[in-house]
């Protein structure tokens, strides 16, 4: 399977910052983006899919298997700020090709 980003919503956004919050040394970008996510209830429009992803499932807390994901969230600035957008995933590409893939 290549790269494919499924676009759920084109939001109009103002001169956004990317904050990308992907698992690495310690979780600390990915625990911070998804604390961004809940407390400015940010909204996904998009989901990333690849085959660099990881084949395995994560367990959540309830048992149930998750594949591998990344998704991007967006919240709009009130009072006329740059709005963001946020990466946020389980998992990273596992090769240089798929890292550099999904750079675009």
């Amino acid at each position: 399977m290549p790269l494919s980003i499924q676009i759920e919503e084109k939001p109009k956004l103002s001169n956004p910052v990317l904050i990308e919050g992907l698992p690495g040394i310690g979780f600390v970008a990915n625990i911070v983006a998804l604390h961004l996510i809940h407390e400015l209830k940010a909204k996904r429009f998009a989901r990333i899919l690849s085959a660099s992803f990881q084949d395995l499932a994560v367990t959540t807390e309830t048992g149930e298997p998750r594949s591998p994901i990344n998704e991007l969230y967006y919240y709009k600035s009130r009072g006329g700020g740059r709005d963001l957008i946020i990466w946020y995933g389980n998992t990273q590409a596992l090769t240089t090709f798929g890292q550099y893939e999904l750079c675009g």
